[in-house]
């Protein structure tokens, strides 16, 4: 889902760059953090190659041929600092204050 909309946002940005005649070539290609290791394999490959994933349809292959045109670039992020963790998965009590911290959010008492 993210990924649909970062290829809108783009695809918006160098709308209004070309119509206000600011372009400056080649957008550098969008970062996306992955911490699964087989989905990032797959993605560099290209093609499903177990038994258990072959049922997959062609369509979801939109990542990996935006990623050979340039468009994103899928990076390899641990668990341990993986923001999205922190709205998806239970954590430890250590985890989940790095990561509130990391993206921003104190505690209110902290602020005065």
């Amino acid at each position: 889902m993210k990924l649909v909309e970062s290829v809108w946002l783009r695809s918006m940005t160098q709308h209004i760059s070309t119509t206000c005649g600011i372009t400056k070539g080649k957008d550098p290609p969008t970062v996306l953090y992955e911490d699964n290791t087989t989905c990032i394999a797959q993605l560099k490959d290209g093609y499903i190659k177990g038994d258990r994933t072959k049922h997959i349809l062609p369509k979801f292959f939109f990542t990996h041929e935006l990623q050979k045109a340039g468009e994103i670039q899928v990076l390899q992020v641990s668990s341990s600092e993986n923001s999205a963790d922190l709205f998806t998965k239970s954590l430890a009590t250590s985890v989940f204050k790095k990561l509130v911290h990391k993206i921003g959010m104190r505690r209110l008492k902290d602020l005065q």
